[in-house]
């Protein structure tokens, strides 16, 4: 072996030792956990800049903000019940309507459909998404509404009316209308996000299913939705998180009027509604704070929904795995 062989090969065997520059992936873990911090610090300079506007009318109201029905501008008294009321239930309303049409259209697409039709159902389901919510608010005005008015609404009250929450005269802008707008437009979500969780389900589990001979219907309930249930269940409060936040397409339809009513043929608000409408004519500094109030009451509902569902998820994820151990 000659002596720039020698060479070669020492010097080979030094860049071997040499341990490989770790550079990269430090800057990479540091980019990382910048950006997830951000989105941290993001949440809570949102949640400090309303505390801070809402300052005067916490202190003023404090906890009564929360149960009291008043809504005075001209006194400067304020409470945030009827809004609070009213998103709660035009939200559960539009669950009520929206997720078992959600999911099984979701089915539909990822179990039953033929090829042929699947592609162009979901490309419309996207379509449905990317409308903006004023054109939705239009359509509901002009369209949604008069026809509610006139066919369901009169046969809900003919049917139900002996229950509290179809009585009363028929308006047309109702909790009801509102709640129906809201399911309208998180349709599209849960869908889109039930039928990639339903996909990601693996076709082994399928296979083992009709191996036992499960007919198609048992395969689907047994193999897949209960596969699928965690998934489904964050794609849900997915779509109520939008519900909770709805505005300009609520505020068209739902009609505005500051009351609690058993009755979802009369008209409501919501807080993400009155933020809407009554911010340009906020001509007092209590008038102004009161509705950042609202908006932080909103903020905190937000994340209060969103920790219970994690809550939520992982108590079913310790009720499952005993069972998924047997």
């Amino acid at each position: 072996m000659t002596k720039a062989q020698l060479l070669l090969r020492e010097r080979s065997v030094r860049e071997r030792m040499t341990p490989p520059s770790r550079f990269g992936d430090e800057a990479f873990k540091w980019l990382t956990l910048t950006m997830a911090l951000a989105v941290v610090l993001l949440i809570v300079l949102i949640g400090w800049q309303l505390a801070r506007g809402s300052s005067l009318a916490i202190q003023k109201f404090g906890f009564s903000f929360l149960i009291t029905s008043t809504w005075d501008p001209v006194a400067e008294q304020f409470g945030a019940l009827p809004f609070i009321y009213g998103t709660a239930v035009s939200s559960l309303i539009a669950l009520l309507i929206a997720v078992p049409l959600s999911i099984a259209t979701a089915v539909y697409l990822t179990e039953l459909a033929p090829l042929w039709i699947r592609q162009p159902i979901i490309s419309l389901v996207e379509m449905l998404a990317a409308i903006p919510s004023v054109i939705l608010g239009l359509w509901g005005i002009f369209v949604m509404i008069p026809w509610l008015r006139d066919y369901p609404f009169p046969f809900l009250k003919r049917i139900l009316g002996w229950t509290p929450i179809f009585t009363g005269p028929i308006y047309g802008p109702s909790m009801l209308a509102g709640g129906i707008i809201i399911a309208v437009m998180i349709v599209p979500i849960i869908t889109s996000v039930s039928r990639e969780i339903l996909r990601s389900v693996p076709d082994l589990q399928r296979e083992a299913a009709y191996a036992l001979g499960a007919t198609r219907w048992e395969v689907t309930r047994i193999a897949v939705l209960s596969y699928a249930g965690k998934g489904l269940f964050g794609a849900v409060i997915l779509g109520l998180g939008r519900a909770l936040g709805e505005t300009m397409a609520v505020t068209m339809v739902i009609g505005n009027t500051p009351q609690i009513a058993a009755s979802l043929f009369k008209p409501g608000y919501t807080l993400a509604s009155v933020i809407a409408n009554e911010f340009t004519e906020a001509t007092t500094d209590m008038y102004l704070q009161a509705l950042f109030e609202i908006g932080l009451v909103l903020f905190g509902v937000t994340i209060l929904v969103n920790l219970i569902a994690q809550l939520l998820l992982k108590t079913i994820a310790r009720g499952a795995s005993p069972r998924a151990v047997q």
